[in-house]
């Protein structure tokens, strides 16, 4: 069936005009509504404004507009039906083949800090999301967009169907409609749930918590390869996340492939200084910063070599020619940075299926962080705490030199992307042994100084980070066994005095942080 009557609605006039004008030429009617008509009429647009088309007034400041049956008969007869034929004729109502309809702000209106209730609820639209699911409904003969970046292919789906719109294109349109409309509710319904009253502050959740995902990619296989897996982006601002990743060559990426990758990157871009991530397993193997990248890299390599057989490679600045060549001369499963020069890709072609990606800095943080347990789902705020020298407290006699404070603050930035319980050596802006998720600190504290020496690196002056407190002095007297000169901790035992004890007997300056930094 041939597009004869549309009707145009949108907040957002991004490109209405051009499509307005495309759909005149093509000799299809147009209502619109407000904003909308004034704007096509500005630009000499033919078209019918919505109070003129239904012989009713717009009324109560713009609430009831498109609320009318009018509009919703037209967009919901189905015209094969002749009960439906008869009861249009008879009632005077032409169809409503296209709907071009976006709402109103409500997501950027309730994102701004000064937002007060009173505004958000003016910014709830009715009659669009009343118009969208109405025309998605019925798309076996109606139309819907709701996205301006539609409307190129809406036009060139109308003059390749002879003025007609394809079935299939029309279902695609449906879909993203009512993701659209459900996108809009879980927000509203998000922010008035948080909400102990009208007149109260936001709580940190809400009662209902709606989430709002895309697929960006079904992936091969999970985990394991008899599950399956998909990736999907968070419909909301993802600019400087991993998922903002564009790939330039390489494999399919697998889901233990964006899993660790996601890893690397959090890590890495928390550094100002030229900085690499290598990540196994999910956890840091080797952490570096240095005055390049190369060095950086090979700094973090050499942590721990045989653990970065098969590891995420992240860095925060632009990889060069000497960069890749030393990074072939690994077996490498992933490289992240924010760009790649013309030599480096060059050079990395020559092994294609390196998955070599970009992905822009910038410290996005997700609102919330997520967890499926069976039957449910834990939400937590991020760990984004970051904390600065003058918010340490020294607790032993022996008082920590400037050097010292500063690798203790590179071994605390390293720690908190280690899975607890963990323990990382570090010196001169290297991990040097790292001890990861471990079910007591004792073991993590000795396997960070066995993967030290492995790798055939000294301890000796060496500063430590532990994500919690010592609950006993025995993970203590490993380090100081080790070589560890200084350390960094939370604190909080109710064995601190023995801890601090422990380490003014074997010269160890320590320094408390407050804070800890689990990550299960």
């Amino acid at each position: 069936m041939n597009i004869k009557q549309a009707l145009i609605s949108v907040s957002d006039k991004t490109g209405v005009a051009e499509l307005a004008s495309a759909l005149h030429q093509l000799g299809i009617s147009i209502i619109s509504t407000g904003g909308t008509a004034k704007l096509l009429q500005a630009t000499g647009i033919p078209v019918t404004e919505i109070s003129d088309y239904t012989g009713f007034p717009e009324m109560l400041d713009g609430r009831v507009k498109t609320l009318h049956p009018k509009v919703h008969a037209g967009i919901l007869a189905r015209m094969d039906l002749p009960e439906h034929q008869r009861e249009m004729e008879q009632a005077h109502i032409p169809a409503i083949d296209l709907v071009v309809v976006n709402l109103y702000p409500f997501t950027q209106t309730v994102a701004r800090p000064d937002c007060s209730l009173a505004e958000a609820i003016e910014n709830i639209d009715i009659g669009g999301p009343t118009m969208i699911r109405s025309a998605a409904k019925n798309f076996q003969r109606v139309a819907v967009v709701t996205d301006p970046q539609d409307y190129a292919k809406l036009l060139e789906q109308i003059k390749s169907g002879n003025g007609a719109i394809g079935a299939h294109y029309r279902f695609q349109l449906a879909q993203k409609a009512f993701s659209h409309t459900a996108r809009y509710d879980g927000t509203i319904s998000n922010y008035l749930t948080a909400l102990e009253s009208m007149d109260a502050e936001r709580k940190p959740f809400p009662d209902q918590f709606n989430l709002s995902f895309t697929l960006a990619q079904s992936l091969r296989y999970g985990e394991n390869p008899h599950q399956q897996a998909a990736f999907y982006r968070d419909t909301s601002d993802i600019t400087g996340s991993l998922a903002d990743y564009q790939q330039l060559q390489g494999k399919e990426l697998s889901y233990n492939n964006i899993a660790d990758t996601d890893a690397a990157w959090a890590c890495v871009k928390t550094f100002d200084q030229p900085a690499c991530v290598i990540v196994k397993h999910a956890n840091p193997c080797g952490v570096a910063i240095a005055e390049d990248p190369l060095a950086a890299y090979q700094k973090a390599f050499a942590t721990d070599p045989v653990s970065a057989f098969g590891g995420i490679i992240a860095l925060n600045r632009p990889v060069e020619a000497d960069l890749a060549k030393a990074v072939l001369q690994q077996f490498v499963e992933v490289i992240i940075a924010p760009e790649f020069s013309t030599e480096a890709r060059q050079l990395l072609a020559g092994k294609a299926n390196i998955r070599v990606l970009t992905a822009p800095l910038g410290m996005h943080d997700n609102r919330y962080e997520l967890k499926r347990i069976d039957g449910g789902l834990l939400v937590q705020t991020p760990d984004n705490f970051h904390i600065s020298a003058d918010q340490l407290r020294v607790v032993t006699q022996l008082q920590p030199t400037a050097a010292q404070i500063k690798d203790c603050l590179f071994a605390w930035r390293v720690a908190k992307f280690v899975k607890s319980n963990t323990i990382v050596f570090c010196g001169n802006g290297q991990t040097l042994g790292i001890g990861a998720g471990q079910m007591s600190r004792v073991d993590s504290a000795r396997i960070a100084s066995i993967k030290a020496e492995q790798a055939h690196l000294d301890l000796h002056g060496s500063a430590v980070a532990s994500d919690a407190f010592f609950p006993f002095r025995d993970g203590l007297d490993v380090l100081a066994q080790a070589g560890a000169k200084a350390v960094i901790q939370p604190g909080g035992s109710i064995r601190d005095d023995e801890v601090i004890a422990a380490a003014d007997e074997q010269g160890i300056a320590m320094i408390f942080t407050g804070v800890r930094h689990f990550r299960h």
